[in-house]
């Protein structure tokens, strides 16, 4: 289970929201929206630990994040506005060191096979810089499919994707859920075919 209680959250002389709960537990899928500033990088920041909140405490488990932090990383997948894929890496060689940072083997069929998925099976071996920005943020969800369960944190995952890719995410947040693990989203567009709970920033300033 994660669940954050109370957060506030403040960038320099402002206060993005304030009072923010909610909890997610196996099979959950939750959708921030907010206007663009409002908040909603800082609260996936918030909700794995990269920053910390001016009040309020996120758990994992039942225990706060700082005190549970090798267990709540082994089950996180953090996606940010930047895909975090080595230019010089292929998408392939990108998978498996994202994996090995996990403590998680990656088997070369299984990774091949989540890139084809998402439409990358002729540039496995190209270097990421070669790569468009939809074919890289494609690469990052790929990694997705190698580290169901757990709970993933995915922050404009549908930011430069195409139709197609844009389904092959859908499935991939449904068979999440599905799966009994997590996932937290932001992003302008309606994903998971209208599966998950909303939560509007809006109503916490």
């Amino acid at each position: 289970m994660l669940e954050a209680s109370g957060l506030e959250c403040v960038r320099g002389q402002r206060r993005l929201f304030s009072g923010l709960s909610c909890k997610l537990e196996g099979g959950d899928l939750l959708h921030i929206r907010g206007e663009n500033g409002s908040g909603k990088t800082s609260l996936l920041r918030l909700l794995c630990g990269l920053s910390l909140p001016e009040a309020g405490e996120v758990r994992w488990g039942g225990a706060p994040i700082g005190k549970n932090r090798a267990d709540f990383h082994r089950a996180l997948v953090y996606i940010g506005h930047r895909d975090a894929l080595n230019g010089d890496l292929s998408a392939l060689e990108n998978l498996r060191a994202a994996c090995a940072l996990a403590g998680r083997a990656a088997p070369d069929l299984d990774a091949r096979a989540a890139l084809r998925r998402m439409g990358l099976g002729g540039c496995l071996h190209l270097p990421c810089r070669a790569l468009s920005a939809g074919q890289r943020r494609r690469a990052a969800i790929a990694g997705l499919l190698l580290r169901p369960g757990g709970v993933w944190l995915l922050d404009e995952p549908a930011a430069a994707l195409d139709d197609s890719a844009l389904r092959q995410l859908d499935e991939i947040l449904a068979a999440q859920a599905a799966s009994g693990g997590m996932a937290v989203f932001t992003s302008h567009r309606e994903l998971a075919a209208g599966r998950a709970r909303q939560l509007r920033l809006a109503d916490f300033t």
